[in-house]
């Protein structure tokens, strides 16, 4: 086919495409055990008020009359004031449905607002600043244009006990007149890794210093789904950009994301909705609405979602640590979202080779080369991680473990 540049750039195979062809592949395949995509857990008691909740919905009608009806290119407007409401009623922020747009999930956010600030601009061109690398997976080629990113590489901390963590270097940090966007994940997906407060209002100064904005990615974070394991601020003034996911509450299904901001990138993002499609999906919307008017999401989070991850996690830990039993495996400490980042420091080969290996002994990863946005060639370090999620059955994250433990230690 004869595609434009445009239809060229996003024919190309990439990371994400990789990650949702495994996860549909793994779905085939009964004997797959899926330790590589980022679906969420089926927390039973998260699963019995979705079904309670939807069934009241159908039964009042209001479920029918999202899936009948279109809404507004902002999105369902009952479901942006109650938002509205919740986040000044916890944070005291001080907005309004103008400030809150809904898009299909947050990758489109992001392809929206990353396109709308980056790119060429009056003659120039501008990039996104990640200043945290690894990132997630979903940035790399959502740019419409090529070399979209400029990324920096961690400082890392080694910690006791296989522990590693990472840190900005700010240090080496440069917003320059060619920055149009600066992004961070909070949580981050892969890493687990959280930004501490200081680091962040050390990244909101420099954005408002250099009149760029902030966007904090929280599709995992703050405050909901809340999977985050140690104490934070949820921040958001006219500078940043906080966007949000019903998918890590149990709901990817959906696909609806939520874009906190200043009055004009909502309107802007709006507009953009509207050109490309329409309007959100109303699903998500009027089932979290639900929650909100009970007051259920905040206790849900805080009381199921967060602690289940938490148990989890340490499990997996343990396990790991078990079943390897070597201290050339570092883990990145492990303080939110639903991932452990593995270093296997000395490997044979690269974690890219070791994917194909694990994935021919009924294992899906994801190697940790894919979550280098902005760098041609982020290193060693990159090839010697994976990400593996641990959100499946405890049976089948003990019988990954087991085969993962088995290959690693032949090529050490």
């Amino acid at each position: 086919m004869n595609f434009s540049d445009f239809g060229q750039r996003f024919s190309r195979y990439s990371g994400i495409t990789h990650l949702m062809d495994d996860l549909s592949e793994g779905l085939l395949k009964e004997d797959m055990i899926m330790l590589g995509g980022g679906n969420p857990a089926a927390i039973p008691q998260v699963l019995q008020v979705l079904e309670q909740t939807t069934q009241e919905l159908l039964d009042n009608g209001e479920l029918i009359n999202a899936v009948v009806n279109y809404d507004s290119s902002q999105g369902k407007l009952a479901f942006l004031d109650s938002l509205a409401e919740y986040f000044n009623r916890h944070y005291g922020w001080g907005i309004s449905r103008k400030n809150i747009a809904l898009t299909h999930g947050s990758q489109s956010a992001f392809f929206a607002l990353f396109n709308s600030f980056a790119g060429r601009s009056n003659g120039t061109r501008k990039h996104v600043l990640l200043p945290i690398t690894p990132e997630y997976i979903g940035y790399s080629d959502v740019g419409i244009e090529e070399d979209l990113f400029v990324s920096q590489m961690p400082s890392i901390e080694m910690l006791p006990e296989q522990f590693f963590k990472y840190h900005i270097n700010f240090s080496d940090l440069e917003v320059t007149a060619d920055t149009g966007l600066i992004c961070v994940s909070r949580p981050t997906n892969p890493s687990g890794n959280v930004l501490t407060d200081q680091e962040c209002s050390h990244l909101d100064r420099l954005a408002r210093r250099h009149d760029v904005p902030l966007l904090v990615d929280s599709a995992y974070g703050t405050p909901f789904p809340h999977i985050i394991f140690n104490q934070v601020t949820p921040f958001w003034n006219e500078n940043t950009i906080v966007c949000l996911s019903l998918s890590k509450l149990g709901l990817p299904g959906v696909r609806t994301g939520i874009v906190i901001a200043n009055e004009e990138v909502i309107r802007q993002l709006s507009n953009m909705t509207a050109i490309t499609s329409l309007a959100p999906g109303g699903v998500g919307p009027v089932i979290v609405n639900a929650l909100l008017r009970k007051q259920l999401l905040t206790s849900l989070c805080d009381e199921v979602i967060r602690p289940f991850y938490q148990a989890r996690c340490e499990l997996a830990i343990n396990w790991l640590k078990s079943a390897v039993n070597d201290n050339r495996l570092q883990i990145h400490l492990p303080e939110g979202a639903i991932f452990l980042w593995l270093w296997f420091d000395g490997l044979s080969i690269s974690t890219s080779r070791l994917y194909e290996e694990l994935k021919q002994q009924g294992l899906l990863v994801v190697p940790g080369r894919y979550f280098f946005p902005g760098q041609v060639d982020p290193g060693a370090h990159a090839e010697s991680c994976i990400r593996m999620n641990y959100v499946q059955s405890e049976q089948d994250l003990r019988k990954g473990i087991d085969i993962l433990a088995r290959v690693v230690k032949s090529y050490w």
